[in-house]
């Protein structure tokens, strides 16, 4: 069960974003292991289960990144990420192009949702065609997001328009990709067990997303 992160966690994450080389990591590879690693595969499981009840004929998998950059894409950087994150959804090796929950955590935020990123070409197109030809079914998720105070829609859009869809709609019709997204400074409750419930409640809002996400997926995979 998550317990929290500490102090130290918080400690390391700016270290690493100011000392991002082996000499200052190794000999704290221990407080990374004890204090961000284990906490996040901790919250990690304990979030999964409770989404696992909410969506019990998903073929959900977990995954919690790695802090060590790939070495072959360093680009200048150091050899180690400044944040941790985690994601749950179906599929195996691919993880983009599904709908996608996850939580964040970097020395000054935390972050979680829904992500819908990087989908193929096919897939927003057929999107795009659902809400031209069925718009009432999204209209009605997104009239109810509209009302919550979590999340916000995020994620980059076109700048010309693809077509005309109504003043509610256009700007999820305009998307290249999705993110439902809560982002806040790291403050006490990511010290606090109730991090967890917080997560589990917002994504509970999120799972009318997820099975709409998901239909359209099964669709575009089914016929591949």
């Amino acid at each position: 069960m998550f317990q929290g992160y500490t102090q130290e966690t918080v400690d390391f994450l700016w270290g690493i974003r100011f000392n991002n080389d082996r000499a200052w990591f190794t000999p704290r590879k221990e407080i990374y292991q004890q204090h961000l690693l284990q906490p996040t595969r901790d919250l990690a499981g304990q979030t999964y289960d409770a989404l696992h009840e909410l969506l019990p004929d998903e073929p959900l998998l977990v995954k919690v990144s790695r802090i060590y950059r790939d070495a072959r894409r360093l680009y200048g950087r150091g050899p180690y990420k400044d944040h941790l994150w985690y994601c749950i959804r179906t599929g195996d090796t691919d993880w983009t192009g599904r709908p996608t929950f996850y939580f964040e955590i970097a020395p000054e935020y935390y972050s979680y949702g829904m992500g819908f990123w990087a989908a193929e070409a096919e897939l927003m197109t057929l999107y795009r065609r659902r809400i031209e030809e069925q718009p009432e079914e999204l209209a009605a998720l997104v009239r109810r997001f509209d009302r919550q105070k979590i999340f916000v829609l995020a994620g980059p859009s076109y700048a010309r328009p693809k077509g005309e869809v109504g003043p509610l709609l256009q700007p999820w019709y305009q998307m290249k990709s999705i993110n439902l997204e809560h982002t806040a400074p790291l403050d006490e409750k990511i010290f606090s067990p109730s991090l967890a419930d917080e997560i589990i409640a917002g994504w509970k809002e999120l799972v009318p997303f997820y099975h709409y996400f998901a239909r359209l997926c099964a669709q575009v995979y089914r016929e591949a």
